[in-house]
């Protein structure tokens, strides 16, 4: 049902190097090689954000859909101090409560993922499958990719099973030097 409400050539436009959908494509591709994200590409990816939350039943209030726009735009995975500071400017006087509520309300419901390493916030690439990823994040730069390989996530599981451990939660951050980092020190 959802593949049909979803416009085709706006799949098109955000799909990645890997076929699938990219929506923080900014700390993705800027760093890794592509162009910047467009204001469309944002709208976009709220829309489609917001009819994801229709869907499952809940609400992507203004608060939490404008904390979703700061993410996607962001060229890096983003703090909740730096979110909170962004929105007091658009929106008055806010505290942190209102920042982390809006954060777990997005990681419950999928549309964003938590780089533990960094505390910090990415857009999740996939919001329309549920997945667990792995990230690239760059050290010089802070540019992170979500990587989503389901061989991992079941060689892991696997590996726990043989131990008699049961993998609840993966939490994969491989970091180094992205391409373009890279290219520079040479």
């Amino acid at each position: 049902m959802l593949a049909k409400i979803v416009d085709e050539l706006d799949i098109a436009e955000n799909l990645g190097p890997c076929g699938s959908l990219c929506y923080n494509i900014h700390s993705t591709y800027i760093a890794f090689g592509g162009a910047a994200v467009t204001p469309r590409q944002i709208e976009s990816a709220l829309s489609r954000a917001q009819l994801i939350c229709k869907i499952r039943g809940a609400r992507l209030t203004p608060v939490r859909r404008r904390v979703l726009e700061l993410i996607l735009s962001s060229d890096q995975p983003a703090g909740a101090y730096a979110l909170l500071a962004e929105l007091r400017r658009g929106r008055g006087k806010l505290g942190p409560p209102t920042v982390y509520r809006a954060l777990e309300f997005l990681l419950a419901n999928k549309l964003i993922h938590k780089v533990e390493t960094s505390s910090a916030f990415i857009a999740c690439a996939d919001i329309e499958h549920p997945h667990e990823s792995q990230f690239m994040i760059c050290d010089d730069c802070g540019a992170t990719e979500e990587l989503r390989d389901d061989e991992i996530v079941q060689s892991l599981r696997r590996l726990g099973e043989g131990r008699g451990f049961a993998v609840e939660r993966q939490v994969i951050e491989a970091r180094g030097l992205c391409p373009a980092c890279r290219s520079a020190q040479r």
